[in-house]
Order: structure tokens, then sequence, then C-alpha cells
């Protein structure tokens, strides 16, 4: 069954690398990760209500690597890159799937 969780990474550009660790994650898990500018709404709860917002900025992830627990639960380690002239805020969702039924060297 996949499982998504959204983080919200403030202020970022250009190419930064990043790491989150979140216990379904394992050196065999298939994992997907999405990027969009985030679009706070303000009001009462601060920066965390709002929407992915579709801007002109280049939003994107690359060269995801899920790996396994190392002194703390498993994560996915991946580059985010934003092509703007200044720092935006970003929401990344990250999506996990069943494990890999197989490895194959082609």
């Amino acid at each position: 069954m996949a499982r998504s969780i959204r983080v919200l990474y403030q202020r970022v550009q250009g190419r930064v690398r990043r790491n989150f660790n979140w216990p379904p994650i394992t050196g065999n898990s298939p994992v997907v990760i999405t990027a969009a500018e985030w679009a706070p709404s303000g009001g009462l709860f601060g920066p965390t209500v709002g929407r992915p917002n579709l801007g002109e900025a280049s939003v994107y992830v690359t060269n995801i690597g899920p790996h396994n627990p190392e002194g703390g639960p498993g994560g996915v380690e991946f580059h985010l890159h934003v092509d703007w002239g200044s720092p935006l805020d970003v929401i990344v969702t990250i999506s996990v799937l069943d494990d890999i039924e197989a490895f194959v060297v082609a």
C-alpha cells in the first residue's frame, strides 16, 4: 500500500541536497517525489496552511535515493531544484510504495 507525506522546505534556491528520514522507507522501497511552489494562505495558522502553486519557477527533484536505517529510521536523499532569482517556499510530496519484488542486472 502506498503512503505519502508532505514536507515544506522554506526559502529554497538553486540545487540543494536533502535527506528526509521516515520509518516506512528502506533501501528496498520504491520512492516517488514531487515538488511545487508553496502558496501559503496566511491566517491564524501561519505558513503551513496553503496549497501547492503552479508558479513560473522550475521546481523539480532529481537523484532520488532511498536508504536503510542509519542510526535512526530509513529515509530518502534527493536533490531539490528551484530555478528562480530568489528563494521560494516549496512543498515536496514523498510517496513510498510496497518493497521492490526483484533486482535484475540487465
